[in-house]
């Protein structure tokens, strides 16, 4: 994690932001609903950014989309191996 975003975010980071979810016209890409201008953090429907690549990719637009707080979350990290199929348990 940058030391940026120990403290909260850059100002570049906010012009960017901002330039995704105008571009989107503040329609939430994971789900297609319309994101609030007039939520704020921690609302789950408030406006966020999703990077599809990864934040390894960093934040350049081509990779970020529009999206709500609750389905940014629900999303996660695109880079991030899935969870493991479950093991039937026959002793225990």
């Amino acid at each position: 994690m940058s030391t940026a975003w120990k403290s909260g975010s850059t100002r570049r980071w906010r012009k960017i932001r901002l330039f995704v979810l105008n571009r989107d016209r503040w329609i939430c890409q994971l789900c297609g609903k319309p994101i609030s201008k007039y939520l704020r953090h921690p609302h789950p429907y408030s406006a966020h950014v999703h990077h599809t690549k990864g934040k390894a990719y960093g934040d350049d637009p081509e990779f970020l989309v529009a999206a709500h707080r609750k389905c940014n979350l629900d999303a996660g990290d695109p880079t991030a191996a899935p969870d493991p199929a479950p093991r039937p348990m026959t002793r225990w």
